[in-house]
């Protein structure tokens, strides 16, 4: 085995020796760029704590943290993929387990857990917010699509601005560290990659005020008050919270800071 698996020569060498394929199911676009790979360890330090990984993929990731230091759990799916990863990370402080990451129990990791992984593409999203609503992590560092990353750390007032956003600002801290290019994967996904860090701040889940943002961004087209009739809010609180907030009855949505849907929700639960 290439002691260095950050060549797209080198990962079909080894998917072609074990007879596999990249799987467009499992969202499965290897890193080959060591510089990035270098920057991707670098914003995960210090790696003190558990550190869990999902979609390892050949485990060029997974031997890059193994190698810093880490104790990793890598949690993969792809069944095909076990005599690789038996194969790259043999010697290795790594615990693997395979099974689906939207199954797995995150809410009884340790407290101080960190996330570091070249997430799927297609799980991204749902897997980022089960992980924050588990309070279990000190913080997250992961590969998601540019556009999924923009979304994470967009401003008011922007089309990229919503529920996302509003769920990552609530938790954590968030910063887009920089964009990856197609050609830093093998094989070369359509869009760009971007390295996102979180850091949570224990701030626990709020039901009513996602309830609130959910139903504020369900029809984001529509004006935020006639948003929140066709999600059942009282007319009357709608209007008052608005007046409250000094908004216009014609603002939408994504107009609405963080701290004015908190305010609106005081409003809108307190009882005359």
């Amino acid at each position: 085995m290439p002691e260095r698996l950050t060549s797209p020569q080198a990962v079909r060498e080894l998917l072609l020796r074990h007879g596999l394929f990249a799987d467009k199911r499992f969202g499965q676009n290897f890193l080959v760029s060591e510089a990035y790979l270098r920057r991707i360890v670098e914003a995960a330090q210090p790696l003190s704590g558990s550190v869990y990984e999902v979609g390892p993929g050949l485990g060029v990731l997974t031997r890059a943290l193994a190698q810093a230091g880490a104790e990793v759990t890598a949690i993969e799916k792809d069944l095909r993929l076990k005599p690789v990863l038996e194969e790259t990370l043999e010697g290795l402080p790594v615990r693997l387990v395979f099974g689906d990451a939207l199954r797995f129990p995150w809410e009884d990791v340790p407290p101080g857990s960190l996330l570091v992984a070249n997430l799927p593409y297609h799980i991204a999203t749902a897997l980022i917010t089960r992980l924050l609503l588990t309070g279990r992590f000190a913080r997250l560092v992961f590969l998601v699509q540019k556009e999924v990353a923009e979304r994470m750390v967009a401003r008011p007032g922007t089309p990229q601005y919503g529920l996302l956003t509003l769920r990552v600002a609530h938790h954590a801290r968030a910063e887009k560290l920089l964009d990856l290019p197609p050609g830093a994967f093998f094989p070369p996904p359509k869009v760009y990659s971007s390295l996102v860090r979180l850091t949570p701040q224990g701030v626990p889940d709020d039901p009513e005020l996602f309830g609130l943002i959910a139903a504020a961004f369900r029809q984001r087209r529509k004006t935020l008050k006639n948003a929140l009739l066709a999600g059942g809010y009282p007319k009357g609180k709608v209007e008052e919270g608005l007046a409250l907030l000094g908004l216009s009855e014609k603002v939408r949505a994504e107009e609405v800071s963080l701290e004015g849907f908190r305010r609106l929700r005081d409003i809108l639960y307190t009882k005359v």
